[in-house]
């Protein structure tokens, strides 16, 4: 006999909030769960396990809409996967810009608090650094953020 689950204890079991599981629920991503008696979701085991890639996929940083997308490949075995290899790189080359942009602001601030190493507030070199953060404006228009 399966064993099955109320939403609590596929809580617990997941580490995944009663509210996401709904919402997933709502999105698709999730297949809409048998009903008890009383009205309350019951949960298999494939349903946890889906859960689990689900929450995996969000850790990797993986979108709602590439983790359906990539749980539509699943659900068809027989399908190419090269779609998967898609998306796994898309997200790659989007985590790679994003660690560059921030290994480039760590190396601004890096910068900033070497030049304030004491002193008085009305001479410090980080506030005054900040204060003189305005936005630029070019031919573009204006809202560009200036670099620290």
């Amino acid at each position: 006999m399966k064993r099955h689950y109320r939403i609590g204890e596929v809580a617990s079991r997941t580490g995944c909030s009663p509210e996401s599981i709904r919402h997933y629920e709502k999105l698709g991503l999730l297949t809409p769960p048998q009903r008890g008696e009383q009205g309350y979701r019951s949960y298999d085991q494939a349903a946890l396990e889906r859960i689990g890639f689900i929450r995996h996929g969000r850790s990797l940083g993986l979108d709602l809409h590439s983790i359906q997308e990539l749980l539509a490949l699943s659900d068809n075995p027989d399908t190419d996967c090269t779609a998967a290899d898609d998306i796994a790189s898309r997200h790659l080359e989007h985590l790679e810009e994003r660690i560059a942009a921030l290994q480039a602001l760590a190396g601004e601030l890096r910068q900033v608090v070497h030049q304030c190493r004491g002193g008085k507030a009305a001479n410090c070199q980080i506030i005054q650094t900040l204060y003189d953060h305005q936005p630029a404006c070019s031919e573009r228009g204006c809202g560009e953020v200036k670099a620290l």
